[in-house]
């Protein structure tokens, strides 16, 4: 079964310390997505979010700059893992975040891709550009 890699492009008008803070910090996590989430601080911590939905590792942590991730969903394959880079821009008006998720399983990449725009560039919008 091939892997595909899911790309996204966002801005938030928000600096990017606030979108780094919005996803690594376990509350403002939880709060943005409505759901509980467990977010490690440190490289080597273990990260679970939606409920358990997805978890992972944090393979490289640059507050305000970089997040790189083991991300897995409960649903995939045994064995099925990929790999999330979140890079953070500053522009005239916030952050540029630019998203890449490396080794999605095929049949999934659709759900994942609507998903990360669905359950968090549109909800992270709402509460970090108030």
């Amino acid at each position: 079964m091939a892997n595909k890699t899911i790309k996204h492009s966002v801005e938030f008008q928000a600096s990017p310390e606030e979108v780094y803070e919005a996803l690594m910090d376990s509350r403002k996590h939880a709060k943005f997505t409505g759901a509980p989430a467990t977010v490690s601080r440190r490289v080597g911590g273990k990260f679970s979010v939606w409920d358990g939905y997805a978890e992972g590792k944090n393979i490289e942590l640059a507050p305000g700059k970089r997040i790189v991730q083991s991300w897995r969903a409960a649903d995939w394959p045994d064995g099925a893992e990929s790999k999330v880079v979140y890079e953070f821009s500053k522009t005239k008006k916030g952050t540029k975040l630019t998203f890449t998720q490396t080794g999605v399983p095929e049949q999934f990449a659709a759900d994942v891709w609507q998903g990360w725009k669905d359950y968090y560039w549109t909800p992270m919008k709402k509460i970090l550009e108030k």
